[in-house]
């Protein structure tokens, strides 16, 4: 089932969104402002974030560009009244994926999400190879010198997370949020722990690291330079 935020203050129309969007079969959230939106988005996996302009705390200008300067691939799609064709520009190059001009009827943007969703998974890769390692996505595996390495769950999805995000820095709360789960309540030095169990798995010297680069005093950042295989 597809997860997608809305973010919409308008209680009416995102209740209207909600509705209509869980009757298309989707699995749906809403928050109504802008430090919300932006929390969720990095806290929790999304197929796509329908994210209004007009917000209070943070407009949704803001939140997209937070948001992609963290490294958050989710396709957006912009909600909003404003038909300047400046403003609709500035939202694209900030990373918004597409906007839908309000009013617009229901038919429009179940259409746009549609699209948005099915580009999504065209764009998604199967395999990620980096070095003399492949992590295969369909079979949750980690392949190297054509051997299956056995990952725990949690190394699965923390490598994945790192992945995903390659060449982005990744704070230590920011991988709890994403492979622990939000709320969850451990040390740093757990994260760590499990960094260090990955490398051995990953890395051709696990002591010089190359590929899961640790940065004092921010967290770590993935240097796979890898390419990625539909």
């Amino acid at each position: 089932m597809k997860r997608i935020l809305i973010v919409e203050d308008e209680p009416s129309i995102a209740l209207a969104l909600d509705d209509d969007l869980r009757r298309e079969g989707y699995e749906t959230e809403v928050a109504a402002d802008g430090d919300t939106a932006a929390q969720k988005a990095r806290s929790q996996e999304w197929d796509l974030i329908l994210l209004d302009v007009m917000l209070p705390k943070k407009d949704g200008f803001e939140v997209c560009r937070e948001l992609r300067h963290a490294g958050i691939r989710t396709p957006i799609l912009l909600l909003t009244a404003r038909t300047h064709e400046a403003e609709k520009v500035l939202g694209l190059e900030l990373g918004a994926d597409d906007y839908v001009t309000k009013p617009y009827s229901a038919r429009e943007l179940r259409a746009r999400v549609k699209a948005l969703l099915r580009r999504s998974a065209a764009q998604t890769a199967e395999v990620y190879r980096f070095g003399d390692a492949e992590l295969d996505f369909n079979r949750c595996e980690l392949r190297r010198g054509g051997k299956v390495i056995e990952l725990t769950t949690l190394e699965y999805k923390l490598l994945a997370a790192f992945v995903k995000q390659t060449g982005h820095v990744l704070t230590r709360e920011q991988l709890l949020d994403q492979v622990w789960g939000p709320g969850t309540h451990i040390t740093d030095r757990v994260v760590d722990n499990q960094v260090t169990n990955l490398r051995k798995k990953i890395e051709p010297e696990p002591d010089r690291p190359r590929y899961l680069v640790a940065l004092r005093g921010l967290g770590y950042r993935f240097d796979g330079g890898g390419v990625t295989e539909p």
